[in-house]
């Protein structure tokens, strides 16, 4: 019989001493290495604080814009979800560069050099334009020389982390490659690597994470910057947001206002993971939510909720998006949800045809002034979690005196459902990872900047 106690174990004064001292090295290393949070304030591309800033440009100059890289970034989202791969850069897909939305500005190296990036959920890996370049382009940040850095380390060839260009991964020195290859056709490449990044912590001010592993982008052909790179906060080992734990959160405030300051992204244990909760589903590295239904004047309208699904070849599906600004669906959804907010608009504005956007529901009014009292459209997500949609995410100002709205069809042969960010506008949205949800709260975000 097996004893009931186990004998005590006896150690020299030597093992004792080894055994101190690796406690106090795993420690130290969860304590300075895995900071508990991360907060960083966001910054939207037409904001005033962003190098894209254009303060000359036309309401119909954004509207277009917006038009142009919602419609490529849906290409890319469908592309992507029909690609039997587990990374972006392997399927040879990589979201179009000037889609950039919002940007996280933090510093990387020692002695800290600043940069601003794009964050993406629908891509991994996080990477930056490094010195020496073959070939760089124009952004608003110094450019990181790595060989400036006394916390730099190229990563090996033999890493767990080296796995994003498997048919030609090691250079003569064994060190690991990563390319991206762009939808139209432009190309960034260079070294994976370890490095010290530091962001504002919620709870400790300036705090540092040491060995995050990034990409070095030395080969840069035809990006068309401003911000350094890419903060990808996929689901994959080498994502950000999973190597600082399994939660991210940010906050989406009014995004028509250039001065809006409050817009924040938290990484780690302290995001802000409260509201109702609805299943995500990781496929493809793309966050899918499940699509129950959409609801008009507190009536949930008649749609087929097959519509919303992803199916077993795919196609399909509800992606939720930083990316994307408008939201798309597809064409069974789009027609019915038009049609009732068609009905509530007849005799109030006139109905304008937009040829760049045929399908569209436009009208002739401003929306602060027009539309007050229309009511929310609701999408009515699994477990009871919703995203209401007021007048200020449901349409968007198409030209003077001239509103769209901002649900749009999706183009034929792509079926997929876009949960874009001027949808999420004015809500926290939490991603728990390794519970595999998603939290929805309607929040003013300043309240989350204490």
């Amino acid at each position: 019989m097996a004893a009931l106690f186990a004998k005590p174990v006896r150690l020299s004064l030597t093992n004792f001493v080894i055994f101190l001292n690796l406690l106090c090295l795993t420690a130290t290393a969860s304590t300075i290495e895995r900071p508990r949070s991360f907060a960083t304030k966001l910054i939207h591309r037409d904001s005033a604080l962003s190098p894209y800033y254009n303060p000359n440009a036309t309401i119909k100059d954004h509207a277009m814009h917006t038009l142009k890289t919602s419609v490529a970034r849906l290409a890319y989202l469908g592309a992507k979800s029909n690609v039997f791969v587990t990374d972006d850069t392997r399927a040879g897909l990589v979201a179009e560069d000037n889609g950039a939305q919002f940007m996280a500005s933090f510093s990387i190296g020692e002695p800290l050099v600043p940069q601003l990036l794009t964050i993406d959920t629908g891509s991994n890996l996080l990477w930056v334009q490094c010195l020496p370049c073959t070939k760089c382009f124009e952004q608003a940040s110094p450019i990181f020389d790595p060989s400036k850095s006394s916390t730099y380390t190229t990563l090996h060839c033999n890493s767990p982390y080296c796995t994003i260009s498997p048919s030609d991964k090691c250079d003569p020195s064994n060190n690991c490659k990563f390319s991206h290859k762009y939808l139209d056709g432009t190309d960034v490449a260079g070294l994976l690597g370890t490095e010290k990044v530091t962001l504002d912590t919620s709870d400790e001010g300036i705090s540092p994470v040491t060995n995050v592993v990034f990409g070095c982008a030395h080969d840069n052909d035809g990006y068309n910057g401003q911000p350094s790179g890419i903060l990808g906060l996929g689901p994959s080992n080498i994502s950000l947001a999973t190597q600082l734990g399994s939660k991210f959160s940010y906050c989406i405030g009014n995004m028509k206002d250039p001065k809006y300051p409050h817009n924040q992204l938290i990484l780690g244990d302290g995001a802000k993971i409260e509201g109702l909760s609805t299943p995500l589903e990781v496929y493809n590295d793309l966050y899918y939510l499940t699509l129950e239904g959409i609801s008009l004047s507190e009536r949930r309208l008649e749609i087929d909720p097959e519509i919303f699904k992803r199916t077993p070849s795919g196609t399909g599906g509800t992606v939720i998006d930083s990316g994307t600004t408008l939201s798309f669906l597809a064409k069974g959804a789009y027609d019915v949800l038009r049609a009732e907010v068609q009905k509530l608009m007849d005799g109030k504005l006139e109905k304008v045809e937009e040829p760049d956007i045929p399908s569209a529901l436009c009208y002739k009014g401003i929306i602060s002034q027009d539309l007050v009292g229309f009511p929310d459209v609701v999408l009515n997500f699994a477990d009871g979690a919703e995203l209401g949609l007021d007048i200020e995410s449901l349409f968007q100002e198409y030209g003077q005196n001239e509103l769209c709205m901002a649900l749009q069809e999706s183009p034929v042969g792509n079926d997929l459902n876009v949960v874009g960010i001027m949808a999420q506008q004015f809500y926290n949205v939490a991603y728990d990872l390794a519970a595999n949800k998603v939290y929805f709260q309607r929040i003013d975000c300043e309240l989350l900047d204490d």
